[in-house]
């Protein structure tokens, strides 16, 4: 097998070997903030720990999806969601507005998705806040600033949930374009 057929698989592997020390952090910070006997200075630094580790198994989850796409591996688990549920994030930064429609499509991979391209228009905006505008199957996000334009859509690789965004969006049939500040995706 070619190098470049072999490095998603190398990738994948790297993602699930992480996975171990990272849960073996994770496992003694959550153990030490139960024990409840830190100070408040201990007890921030562990919630820190907690924060990062699921931070960084996110981002293991991201790159695993795209080692795993590369590959040609990629089985999503298809099944009905509403645009706008999916447009709608625990993040107050990201607004989700409009009218959504049912379909079907990896629901979990598709609102990571959505979420990281928001973020990503924030991070990189900079702004305050961003909102996707629904409108059945097309969800426009503004604002993109023409800073953060070429991150957002993933054709300046700075930020890694931008560009394994758009590979999971048009991996399952979706398409992103970008015109006057507005990221436009169609489900």
């Amino acid at each position: 097998m070619p190098a470049d057929e072999r490095f998603p698989q190398i990738v994948s592997l790297a993602c699930h070997d992480l996975r171990t020390p990272l849960a073996t952090v994770y496992g003694f910070a959550r153990t030490l903030t139960r024990a409840g006997d830190l100070d408040e200075r201990s007890a921030r630094f562990i919630a820190m720990i907690e924060e990062a580790s699921q931070q960084l198994t996110d981002l293991l989850d991201l790159l695993g999806t795209a080692a795993r796409i590369e590959a040609g591996s990629w089985e999503p688990t298809l099944r009905g969601a509403d645009t706008l549920e999916l447009a709608t994030s625990a993040d107050e930064r990201i607004i989700a507005t409009g009218e959504g429609e049912p379909v079907t499509t990896e629901a979990g991979s598709v609102a990571r998705a959505l979420a990281a391209l928001a973020i990503c228009a924030i991070r990189h905006g900079p702004v305050d806040s961003v909102t996707w505008h629904v409108s059945g199957r097309t969800l426009e996000l503004s604002p993109v600033t023409a800073d953060a334009a070429p991150v957002v859509t993933g054709d300046v690789l700075r930020d890694l949930g931008s560009v394994i965004a758009r590979r999971v969006l048009e991996e399952l049939g979706g398409s992103l374009a970008l015109s006057d500040g507005t990221l436009r995706v169609t489900l």
